[in-house]
């Protein structure tokens, strides 16, 4: 079975009260929960983490090298300005790809730039949490075509 971590960052543990109009109204758990089965029903292990800390997250990309086929990273914040998370994606040898719940490009000028799209194998964006499950189709396709 191919395991998947999911890895949201600093804020994203108040979904659900924060910012209700950009957000939604699903917490946190309710994303877990319902990506977790969602991966499962596809032949898939999805572990998730949180931190408000960068470094934690720094520390959990370089924990995935050799346990994790993939990583599923929405950063917050940490999307337009964290070279050091960069700098760890580059550093290991699993795909990430990088999700928003909200459209960046629609909001605040400073929310327009990732420093991490560079050494990610893609990003969705705009699309609320059906983002999260567009992700693990993804891998789910890569898989698939790595095993023919």
């Amino acid at each position: 079975m191919s395991k998947l971590l999911l890895i949201n960052g600093p804020n994203l543990n108040l979904l659900g009260v924060r910012e209700p109009g950009i957000y939604g109204q699903t917490t946190l758990k309710d994303i877990e929960d319902r990506m977790s089965k969602f991966a499962g029903e596809h032949g898939l292990e999805l572990s998730c983490f949180q931190s408000n800390h960068e470094g934690s997250i720094i520390d959990a990309i370089h924990e995935a090298r050799n346990k994790f086929a993939g990583i599923i990273l929405n950063p917050g914040a940490f999307t337009h300005y964290s070279y050091a998370i960069r700098d760890a994606i580059a550093s290991v040898d699993v795909p990430v790809i990088e999700v928003h719940i909200s459209n960046v490009h629609k909001r605040e000028e400073f929310r327009h730039t990732s420093v991490i799209a560079p050494v990610c194998e893609g990003q969705i964006v705009g699309l609320g949490i059906s983002g999260y499950k567009l992700a693990i189709i993804a891998f789910m396709e890569r898989f698939e075509s790595i095993s023919k």
